[in-house]
């Protein structure tokens, strides 16, 4: 996640490395310290497993056990209580990483939710943003299931958006300049 204020990024949820801030598919996001140093003793393993562990067989994938996919533990949550936690887990640290964010930013103009999770589930996006009315955080029911661009209902404070993810655009922009710079 990214706190952005007029066009720069001003914080971001991830630390050194994207494995720091929000959980992901097989990512822990924060941790303590604490947890690492006791995986190596507990484990008796090296610095090449501990990095395999936080960076590929953790976040929804270790919570759950099964899947890094939050399609599949949506669609098991109900029967297995490891999807649902993870699920659950997922939705706690947005909702909380949300509020610091806006803390950073001195308040919020405009939510946008986007990248696969974000534009594709509505479920999530209402689960993310359930408890976040004290600061002016609002759904449109309807119009969040109907994954429309705006979802937040026209009287709210400022808008809620689901804005598709073009990674590959934005890659070929960013070479595009890098290579169009006049060189010194």
């Amino acid at each position: 996640m990214a706190a952005v204020k007029n066009g720069r990024c001003v914080d971001t949820t991830m630390g050194l490395t994207p494995t720091g801030g929000l959980m992901m598919g097989a990512r822990t996001g924060d941790l303590d310290p604490g947890v690492l140093v006791h995986l190596l003793r507990l484990e008796n393993q090296t610095a090449d497993w501990l990095d395999d562990m936080v960076s590929r067989r953790s976040g929804l994938l270790g919570v759950s056990g099964t899947s890094s996919d939050m399609r599949d533990l949506l669609a098991r949550q109900a029967a297995d209580p490891r999807a649902a936690e993870a699920v659950e887990m997922f939705c706690y640290q947005a909702r909380k990483w949300i509020g610091a964010l806006t803390a950073a930013l001195g308040g919020l103009d405009t939510l946008v939710f986007s990248g696969g999770i974000g534009e594709h589930s509505p479920e999530v996006r209402a689960r993310v943003c359930a408890g976040l009315g004290h600061l002016g955080i609002d759904l449109s029911s309807a119009d969040n299931a109907a994954n429309a661009l705006v979802i937040s209902p026209g009287i709210a404070p400022f808008a809620v958006r689901v804005i598709p993810a073009n990674e590959e655009l934005m890659i070929a922009r960013t070479v595009f300049r890098l290579i169009e710079a006049p060189r010194e």
